[in-house]
């Protein structure tokens, strides 16, 4: 019988679902998966597509995870400058065999101090933001820097899933799950990433979420800004021990 591997997956507000529930279907069929939806409490959740999901644990009640994961989604920005959500992210990712993202929960993960030097996946229209939060952008379906692994936007969280799998259980694993779900994917239009869309079709997306990514836009700089006030804030309290030293 396989040992335990604890998976917890932020459930948040407007999370964008199928970053969530794509990885937790691949990850849910590991040997030993133990698979935590967790949130501030076990109310159910209203996510970006107008269904609730239901957490399966609080923080306060969640255990040690192996894997720290944040899907993504228009919910993030309120829980950029969420004390208790970040708080937790810090305690569970500090222990974490794997922290770990989808889509734009990348973010979420920075403004929790948590990818300050790593390389990070995102969605496009979000990738240019990490920056701000001392992580390194990187334009791929999957990427690892460490321990830190990190899907693009959405549907790149099934990949993640699969990269993630094979570091859990070992390739042969994976592909064997891969071939159990189908995934061959095969889309009808070659248009999911910028580079194939075309600056029209790009300019069309941004024109339409306009609004919301401008409400976000404050919400991340925000963010980052109470990031680096607290890392100067730290830094300077490190100097002071030292002197004293």
């Amino acid at each position: 019988m396989a040992a335990p591997i604890h998976i917890g997956f932020l459930l948040f507000p407007q999370v964008t679902q199928l970053d969530l529930t794509g990885p937790a279907q691949i990850l849910s069929r590991v040997p030993g998966a133990v698979i935590h939806l967790v949130w501030q409490s076990t109310a159910p959740v209203l996510t970006d597509v107008g269904f609730c999901i239901n957490p399966t644990v609080s923080f306060a009640d969640c255990p040690a995870l192996d894997v720290l994961c944040v899907p993504g989604g228009f919910g993030v920005g309120p829980q950029l400058g969420d004390v208790d959500t970040l708080a937790f992210l810090r305690r569970q990712g500090a222990a974490a065999r794997y922290v770990t993202s989808v889509c734009n929960g990348a973010l979420l993960l920075g403004a929790a101090g948590l990818l300050d030097g790593y390389q990070s996946a995102c969605h496009w229209l979000w990738r240019h933001y990490l920056p701000l939060f001392g992580a390194l952008p990187v334009a791929a379906r999957v990427v690892r820097d460490r321990n830190r692994l990190s899907g693009g936007g959405v549907t790149a969280g099934i990949d993640f899933g699969l990269v993630l799998a094979a570091e859990l259980a070992g390739e042969e694993w994976a592909k064997m799950l891969q071939l159990m779900f189908e995934y061959d994917p095969r889309p009808p239009y070659d248009c999911g990433s910028p580079e194939k869309a075309g600056p029209e079709l790009v300019a069309r997306v941004r024109a339409r979420q306009a609004a919301r990514l401008e409400v976000a836009d404050e919400q991340i700089k925000t963010a980052a800004a109470l990031l680096r006030a607290a890392a100067s804030i730290t830094g300077e309290n490190d100097a002071g021990i030292e002197t004293e030293l």
